[in-house]
């Protein structure tokens, strides 16, 4: 019998521990996707206690651990509610000692050990002696913002930000002004513009006036309104942003005339109901032109694709929106997408596009498309080759576990290039979120690994720790920079 999470966690053969110990386990982390609140990094903010860097505090917190909770019967008052943050602990307490086949429990346990070198597992038992030692060392400077970073050596971050933001923050974290000072951590906006583009949803009109404030440009046609966004892509380009990110419940396309993208936008601005036929005329051509300047940047899209949200109207009302109600969605996305794509091709305006799914009978359409697109006119064009273009995203949230990080690369193998693949991000709110780098190197060395072991490919350990090397962080880097 192993022993429980030991140095050899997860990795069942020789090969795959050799891997994992030479090629992945001392690779800078490259975070390109998460949620981090820039003025926490800025501010270098030591948390509390453990239940304000794991559970959350109020509204925001980690909903991958509120779903479970509810799960297990526990009251919302330990969850979101105004419990006692000791109480709130050993709620989450019960609900780890029955997480049997949750990477939650996994992940909870990493974070132990790595960042409080704390061995034993979470129980009601040990609870009370591992909330005191957590506490006194949250209290450290080891474990404020930068001495995370720094033990973690985290090589960069990708925020998430709203065209509108000031970006205030990213700029003394840059200057070395902020309270943070100097650190080697490159924290790097992105640009989200998904309230621009959600003209079908309530709060469009009043976020045209917060957009036009931060431009400077009256949004009051559609040309207006591509003006301003051009004008914020080239802001956030001037302050490092490498990637922009898209939340599509499934990719909109639908040619349309100007004139009629025109009377939609006037009907949204005046507060008028817009359809689904006209929401996604409007989508595609706000998208296309998006395209359009991301390319010029070399600015990565992302697209994150499949997820339904806010399922709960009850609970929407009291807590709001990523409370843990959103789901998978099954909505057909290959004809749209391929549309979108090619529109965006024809243009000569299709950027470097990494494509995420909730659901994993996506990647089938997404590896097949995306081999449609890929980059091949860097001669003709008098420019080096992008490899691997065209990604298809991490396992991304419900998917984000053993079995789904294995099927993704299993997949991304038989029909993409894995060796290409730019590899785990978190795409979470928490600090302590850093071990799951580690758990998806591991995961990729045991996979690879057991290939070499089953005679599936070489024992060639240069060309193997090179292929592992490169997933873990080169090509994130090489990719994102």
């Amino acid at each position: 019998m192993k022993q429980f999470m030991d140095d050899d966690f997860l990795l069942e053969t020789e090969t795959a521990k050799k891997l994992y110990n030479t090629a992945a386990k001392d690779e800078p982390i490259y975070d390109y996707h998460c949620h981090l609140i820039p003025s926490q990094i800025a501010e270098n903010k030591k948390f509390a206690n453990l239940t304000e860097v794991w559970i959350g505090d109020g509204g925001y917190g980690d909903h991958y651990k509120w779903r479970m909770m509810r799960a297990f019967g526990i009251d919302e008052s330990l969850i979101t509610g105004s419990a006692e943050p000791y109480e709130k602990f050993l709620a989450w307490t019960k609900t780890v000692e029955n997480l049997i086949g949750n990477p939650l429990y996994h992940w909870t346990h990493l974070e132990l050990q790595r960042y409080f070198d704390i061995y034993e597992p979470l129980t009601l038992k040990t609870a009370p002696a591992i909330w005191e030692k957590a506490n006194a060392m949250l209290a450290t400077e080891e474990l404020s913002v930068k001495g995370i970073f720094e033990k973690f050596n985290v090589y960069a971050v990708g925020t998430t930000d709203d065209p509108a933001d000031s970006l205030e923050y990213h700029k003394a974290i840059a200057e070395g002004t902020a309270p943070i000072g100097k650190i080697k951590t490159k924290v790097i906006p992105s640009f989200r513009p998904d309230k621009a583009l959600n003209i079908n949803l309530p709060g469009f009109a009043d976020y045209m006036g917060v957009l036009s404030k931060a431009s400077g440009i009256q949004i009051d046609s559609v040309a207006a309104l591509i003006r301003a966004l051009e004008n914020r892509v080239d802001f956030f380009a001037s302050m490092g942003c490498r990637a922009s990110d898209h939340a599509l419940e499934y990719p909109p396309f639908r040619k349309a005339a100007d004139a009629e993208i025109e009377g939609t936008f006037k009907k949204a601005l005046a507060g008028g109901a817009v359809t689904k036929e006209e929401a996604d005329g409007f989508k595609t051509k706000i998208l296309t032109a998006l395209a359009g300047m991301y390319k010029k940047h070399d600015i990565v899209m992302q697209f994150h694709i499949a997820s339904i949200r806010n399922n709960n109207a009850r609970m929407f009302k009291i807590l709001g929106p990523d409370t843990g109600y959103d789901a998978s969605h099954d909505q057909q996305i290959s004809e749209n997408l391929a549309a979108l794509l090619n529109a965006m091709e024809d243009a000569g305006q299709l950027p470097k596009t990494v494509l995420y799914t909730l659901n994993n009978k996506d990647y089938y359409p997404l590896l097949t498309l995306m081999g449609c697109f890929q980059d091949n006119n860097s001669v003709a064009e008098g420019r080096k080759a992008i490899r691997g273009k065209m990604q298809l995203g991490s396992p991304w949230w419900f998917c984000d576990h053993r079995d789904g990080m294995e099927e993704q690369m299993k997949i991304l193998g038989n029909i993409g290039m894995l060796s290409a693949f730019v590899g785990m991000l978190t795409d979470s709110r928490s600090f302590l979120s850093y071990p799951r780098h580690e758990y998806f190197r591991r995961i990729l060395c045991n996979l690879l690994g057991g290939w070499v072991e089953n005679g599936e490919f070489p024992a060639d350990m240069e060309k193997m720790s090179e292929i592992v090397s490169n997933i873990s962080f080169g090509n994130a880097k090489d990719y994102f920079n």
